[in-house]
């Protein structure tokens, strides 16, 4: 490097020194020191505005996890319940040759109860998808009435709702109309951990049905008889807390004159159309007599 080089790069640093001197009213080594700091004041300012993932992770995990705790005793009833039946649903879908992971789909995807004893019995039948879909329609019609009482508690829940819609059930409507999160928990997080606990003590059960009806070196000829099983327990316990019995005897009665008019293989839809005729019938000289009742 020559001299005149020299003189010159000595010149510019000099200039820069006195141009950051003058703007800032400091030397060179404070200026910089203040400009890191303004750097770094902007940068924490940036991570504060925008966390990273792991950050908001763990941010979440610090109200979802209290939630979970204060859900899961709730739901633990219900979990012998799921699980038992559970596994006399998947036994009866393998009992009817269907592939041992259906009932684990269908639990997910339908997540139903006595529907997919009726889904698992109608894969077997000739295909008639307008008579599937009116038959699982009018079992689960009562689910159009549970999501009213919930459709406001279910708004400010953000994307969880969509899950907990499809998840209800009979016995997650029934804690989630009636319990309340305890103070400090996140009121969204409770019902979504009540909501999915319930489907998965039915998945486990279904599973365990399917895995044992696998396994089992006899035969499971008698278990097609559990679907017919459930629904008599069910037209039971009716007839047993109903203050009225109208409802269940015009559902038996609907049920013998169809099968006797139409056979086994046509009854069920107009069965379940002449029930639902008949209790709206009888409906207007019901409601009176039961009101006198509890009064």
């Amino acid at each position: 490097m020559s001299v005149d080089e020299a003189c010159e790069l000595g010149c510019k640093a000099g200039c820069e020194r006195a141009v950051c001197t003058e703007a800032t009213g400091a030397p060179v080594s404070t200026a910089t020191s203040t400009y890191s700091a303004q750097h770094s004041s902007q940068a924490s300012s940036s991570k504060a505005a925008h966390p990273s993932p792991i950050a908001r992770l763990r941010s979440r995990s610090h109200i979802a996890l209290p939630a979970l705790a204060a859900a899961f005793p709730l739901t633990t009833p219900i979990m012998a319940g799921f699980i038992l039946t559970g596994i006399t649903c998947g036994v009866f879908v393998l009992s009817l040759g269907l592939p041992w992971w259906a009932p684990t789909l269908m639990s997910i995807a339908i997540f139903a109860g006595s529907s997919e004893f009726v889904v698992a019995s109608l894969l077997l039948a000739p295909f008639n998808p307008i008579q599937t879909f009116i038959t699982v329609f009018i079992v689960n019609a009562r689910h159009l009435f549970y999501g009213l009482p919930l459709l406001e508690r279910f708004r400010t829940f953000g994307a969880k709702r969509l899950y907990m819609v499809y998840a209800l059930c009979d016995e997650s409507f029934s804690l989630q109309c009636t319990r309340s999160a305890p103070e400090g928990i996140d009121e969204g997080w409770f019902m979504f951990w009540i909501s999915l606990l319930n489907q998965a003590w039915w998945v486990i059960g279904c599973t365990l049905g399917a895995l044992v009806g696998h396994l089992l070196p006899t035969g499971v000829d008698g278990v097609s008889f559990a679907m017919t099983a459930l629904f008599v327990v069910i037209f039971l316990d009716q007839v047993e807390h109903e203050r009225t019995h109208i409802g269940a005897y015009v559902g038996f009665a609907a049920a013998v004159v169809s099968l006797l008019i139409l056979g086994p293989e046509s009854f069920l839809i107009p069965a379940l159309a002449l029930i639902l005729g008949s209790l709206l019938f009888v409906r207007a000289h019901v409601e009176p007599t039961l009101d006198e009742e509890a009064s």
